[in-house]
């Protein structure tokens, strides 16, 4: 039986769900593996900083996020006062990244993956934000290190697009793409056509089941969407690209009177992403569109979403993923951690 010892950076909704869902498999993992995952060390923004080498007992820290207490208690030893210290001395094997994604430099996220990959950690993040800001520098220091650098979960949570590519389609490259890929403003939009809600109220609603954030801006704006699209570019397409390079307009201007003309015409606005080579240049771009019922996006609905690529061995190739929730990202998360030692 293989150890594996796991350090959480951010512990919101997916961190959390990461832990039910290895208290879920941990036995399983184990029997069909030979892998013992345990966590090791939490830190937290709120919720304060936990170590323990042996490995925490994951029904006690389920019962405390449920009681929404401090971990510290948790802790048999002294725990670091920052979370750049906590990265310097949790014993642990594997770090997952799950802070905030800052759009404009990737950090403080890059530097957390930095560090845990000198200290010959895996490194593992559902942020996006490294991903474009750091895909080189990381991946990189990743194979001088021996260790991987693996972020599966930041586009369509643990749908295995970026894995798809790496591992079972050699030789193969992605031309071009089209899809869905933020679920706030496809359930907002939804909301829109399906209930009547304004905008606004389509947001309040999204914020009330807790898809959206206090402040909306980074879907509704785009950004999600856009740093998705460059996240995308920069791996499958081998073109390195910030979100500040994709041509991005949201649907803050939507009206309903726009959904109900839209629909008498058989057609659905959506935020639409897409990717393609023009006249020798890559364009990238995040824009409302009113789909025909001809295409598939048209009936993507509420929190789904759907990606189309284009190849150019496979032609069409196309992944959905409907109705994700947290569980879904934490899959993403978890099935890095395997791959790891797996692959």
């Amino acid at each position: 039986m293989t150890p594996v010892r796991l350090a959480l950076v951010g512990f919101g909704n997916v961190g959390r769900a990461f832990v039910r869902l290895l208290a879920r498999k941990h036995e399983d993992i184990r029997a069909r593996y030979g892998l013992d995952l345990r966590i090791t060390g939490i830190a937290t923004r709120r919720h304060g900083m936990v170590m323990a080498p042996e490995g925490l007992d994951l029904n006690v820290l389920l019962e405390r996020i449920q009681q929404n207490r401090d971990l510290n208690g948790l802790s048999p030893q002294p725990v670091p006062e920052d979370t750049i210290s906590f990265i310097q001395k949790v014993p642990a094997d594997v770090l997952l990244e799950l802070t905030p994604v800052n759009y404009e430099t990737g950090e403080p996220a890059r530097t957390h993956l930095r560090l845990a990959l000198m200290r010959g950690m895996h490194a593992i993040t559902a942020n996006k934000g490294p991903v474009v800001y750091g895909y080189q520098e990381l991946s990189q220091l990743a194979r001088e290190k021996g260790r991987r650098f693996y972020f599966e979960a930041t586009v369509m949570d643990g749908a295995p697009v970026f894995s798809l590519f790496q591992e079972t389609l050699p030789a193969a490259r992605v031309l071009a793409f089209e899809g869905i890929l933020n679920s706030t403003t496809n359930l907002i939009l939804t909301r829109m056509e399906t209930h009547g809600e304004t905008l606004e109220q389509a947001v309040a609603y999204a914020q009330k089941i807790g898809i959206a954030e206090t402040d909306p801006s980074g879907d509704i704006d785009g950004w999600d969407a856009a740093i998705k699209v460059a996240a995308l570019v920069t791996v499958l397409m081998e073109t390195p690209m910030t979100p500040h390079q994709v041509e991005r307009q949201g649907i803050r201007h939507l009206t309903l009177e726009d959904i109900y003309q839209a629909r008498d015409e058989h057609r659905r606005w959506k935020l639409v992403c897409r990717a393609y080579r023009e006249n020798g240049r890559l364009v990238a771009r995040v824009a409302p569109e009113k789909v025909p019922a001809s295409s598939p996006l048209f009936n993507v609905m509420g929190t789904s979403s759907l990606l189309r690529l284009e190849t150019d061995v496979l032609g069409d190739l196309s992944i959905r993923e409907d109705h994700p929730t947290p569980e879904t990202t934490a899959y993403g998360l978890l099935a890095d951690t395997l791959r790891a030692y797996l692959g």
